[in-house]
Order: C-alpha cells, then sequence, then structure tokens
C-alpha cells in the first residue's frame, strides 16, 4: 500500500468518526459561550441577562400566540437579542430554568426565545439595570 493510499484511508476514518459525534450532539458545544447568563439583583432576585449583564426581557403581547410582533421602532427601544444560528444556544442551560429556542423574525434573524417568548434588551439601560420591569407589558426575565 503506498503511503498516499494510507494516508488518505486514515483521514476517511477520521472524518467517518467525527461526523456521527457531531451529529449525535444537538444542542450548543459546552465550549461555545452562551449568550445568556443568571445574575443576582438586589431588586429582582436571579434574572436572565446577556453575557455582559444587560437585563433581558419578554413582552406580554408576545404571549398570546408565541410570535414576534415587536418590529421596526418597538425593536429599536427593546433590541431583540439574536443569535447567529439556532445552535448558538442549548435547549437547557445549567441553573438557568426554561426551554431555550429560537424564532426567525420578519426580517429573517434568528431571534432567542425562552419558554416560546422572545428576549429583548432595552436600549435606554446598562449593564446590571432593570428600569423596565412591568411597563407596558414588559416583564424582565426572573428565574
Amino acid at each position: 500500500m503506498t503511503a498516499i493510499l494510507r494516508a488518505t484511508l486514515a483521514a476517511l476514518a477520521v472524518a467517518l468518526v467525527a461526523v456521527p459525534a457531531a451529529m449525535a450532539r444537538p444542542d450548543a458545544s459546552p465550549a461555545t459561550k452562551q449568550p445568556v447568563i443568571k445574575v443576582k439583583s438586589a431588586q429582582f432576585g436571579n434574572i436572565l441577562t446577556r453575557r455582559d449583564r444587560q437585563a433581558l426581557y419578554f413582552w406580554n403581547v408576545e404571549r398570546r400566540d408565541f410570535k414576534v410582533h415587536c418590529t421596526g421602532a418597538c425593536a429599536r427601544a427593546w433590541p431583540p437579542l439574536i443569535v447567529p444560528f439556532r445552535s448558538a444556544v442549548a435547549r437547557k442551560l445549567p441553573g438557568i430554568s426554561g426551554t431555550f429556542g429560537t424564532i426567525r423574525r420578519p426580517d429573517g434573524r434568528l431571534q432567542l426565545t425562552r419558554n416560546r417568548l422572545p428576549l429583548y434588551t432595552y436600549a435606554h439601560e446598562r449593564p446590571n439595570q432593570v428600569l423596565c420591569d412591568d411597563v407596558n407589558g414588559w416583564f424582565v426575565i426572573r428565574l
């Protein structure tokens, strides 16, 4: 057997082992940084935030049908938490209640959801700040 044939067969064997292993993992890789974390708030207890500690909200209007209704000016005030692909977050995260997923926005981007509700930040807040809990149907995500 020639050296080229042996190298080709070895590469093929590695590929055949790697493909099923990758396909068996539908959730995000443990090495992938999840886009959300749990943070302790003095006022609200444990809340869900982006990694930069920007509080996350849901809009009660979207509870009716679990569809995106916050677009245009609403989405400028309440920016959606966009993820690059579905597997950017695991369905379950250690220490965080709820089931995560994504929803396709009208503009085609994927927005992160928790318990089927699209997640948003508030544009006028700084990290570690919650200004709009129970304001016009917006609620901070309490864990």
